[in-house]
């Protein structure tokens, strides 16, 4: 297994538009599963995935989608054993930031508006990306 691919953190407001078949986004769900990009994820992320995934498609699709996701290679558990409580405005943000740091992603993408924050925060770095302006970065480069 080779995990060379550009480590990411996705946040469930941008995994949500990523799957689905006919999303112009969805080159990103396919370089999770080429390797181009490796899919951090920590045990309350993928419990949040599933509890919107429940709420937007059905049992059987976020089943599936889970089940792709604690087996598949590219996707990387990282559980943080520091919570740095950055993002004060929801907190429940902040699960996606320990990951990132854990796993040492490059980026959070994320169009939440409560991760500008980072932006400010001088110690640990976080860089977020919204999904714009990661698809200007990304697509050309892991399209290929």
């Amino acid at each position: 297994m080779s995990t060379t691919g550009i480590r990411v953190v996705i946040d469930t407001n941008v995994f949500i538009t990523i799957v689905g078949s006919r999303s112009p986004f969805r080159w990103i769900f396919d370089a999770i599963i080429e390797g181009k990009l490796i899919l951090c994820l920590s045990g309350e992320i993928i419990l949040e995935y599933q509890e919107i995934l429940l709420r937007k498609t059905n049992e059987e699709v976020a089943s599936n989608i889970v089940d792709f996701l604690t087996i598949h290679p590219f996707v990387v558990k990282s559980e943080p054993y520091f919570r740095f409580l950055l993002i004060t405005q929801d907190m429940d943000d902040n699960k996606f930031v320990d990951c990132a740091i854990s796993a040492n992603a490059f980026c959070i993408v994320s169009n939440d508006k409560h991760f500008k924050v980072l932006g400010k925060t001088s110690f640990p770095k976080v860089k977020v990306l919204d999904l714009p302006d990661f698809e200007t970065l990304f697509k050309k480069k892991v399209s290929r």
